[in-house]
C-alpha cells in the first residue's frame, strides 16, 4: 500500500466540469435547489472521484463499505459526532452510487430503492440534528432528503453527459475498472485523457 493516497481519476478542474454538468441536468429536468445544495452535489462528485474517499482496504481488496454496515456503526456509535459522520457518509455513498452507477443494480441483489431509502433517511436524520454546526447545513440535508430521487436523476444525467463523441461512455468504463480492475478499461480511459491509478494489486469494487 502506498503511504500517500493517490487520485483515482486525475483531471485539471473536475469541479468546473461537474458544476456545468449538474447545472445543465437540473435545468433540463426542471429541478430547483438552493445554491448550497448544488454546491454540495458538485463537491460530492469531485470528492468521490478520488479512490481514497470512496474505497476502503479490505482482505478482498478495495471496497465500498456496505450501507447496512455504515448504518449499524452509526446506531452503535456512542459519540454524536461520529454518528453524524457515519450517517453523512451513508447518505453520500447512497446518492453517488445510485446516481452514477444505476445500471449496475440490474446485476445486484440489493436494488436502487434500498439505496434511495437508506440515503434519504440518513440525510433526513441529519436535517433534524440540532448539534450540526449551522442551520444552513441542516437545510442542505433537508433538501437532499426531500429531493433524493430527483438528485439521483440529476446525477444519472451527469453520467450520460460524460459520454464522449467516440461513443464510449466514460462512466461505464470507470465502473468496469472499479468492478474488475480491467487493464483494457484503464487503457481506454487513458485514451480519453483520464488516468486511473491502481493503489494495490487487488481489484476495487462496490458491494
Amino acid at each position: 500500500m502506498h503511504s500517500k493516497a493517490e487520485p483515482l481519476i486525475e483531471t485539471r478542474d473536475p469541479r468546473q466540469f461537474f458544476r456545468e454538468a449538474v447545472e445543465q441536468a437540473m435545468t433540463h429536468q426542471q429541478v430547483r435547489a438552493e445554491a448550497d445544495t448544488v454546491a454540495y452535489l458538485i463537491n460530492l462528485l469531485a470528492t468521490f472521484m478520488r479512490s481514497e474517499t470512496l474505497f476502503e482496504e479490505t482482505p478482498e481488496g478495495l471496497r465500498v463499505r456496505p450501507l447496512a454496515m455504515l448504518y449499524l456503526e452509526a446506531v452503535q456509535a456512542t459519540h454524536p459526532g461520529i454518528r453524524r459522520e457515519l450517517l453523512r457518509r451513508l447518505g453520500d455513498v447512497a446518492l453517488f452510487v445510485s446516481g452514477l452507477f444505476a445500471e449496475s443494480f440490474n446485476r445486484r441483489v440489493v436494488n436502487i430503492d434500498y439505496y434511495v431509502s437508506m440515503g434519504g433517511n440518513a440525510y433526513g436524520y441529519l436535517s433534524q440534528e440540532p448539534r450540526l454546526a449551522t442551520a444552513s447545513a441542516r437545510r442542505v440535508f433537508a433538501e437532499l432528503a426531500e429531493k433524493f430521487v430527483a438528485f439521483v436523476d440529476v446525477l444519472n444525467e451527469v453520467a450520460e453527459q460524460a459520454r464522449p463523441g467516440s461513443g464510449r461512455d466514460v462512466l461505464t468504463l470507470y465502473e468496469r475498472w472499479i468492478r474488475s480492475g480491467s487493464p483494457r478499461a484503464a487503457r481506454q480511459l487513458a485514451e480519453l485523457g483520464i488516468t486511473v491509478v491502481e493503489r494495490t494489486g487487488r481489484k476495487p469494487g462496490i458491494q
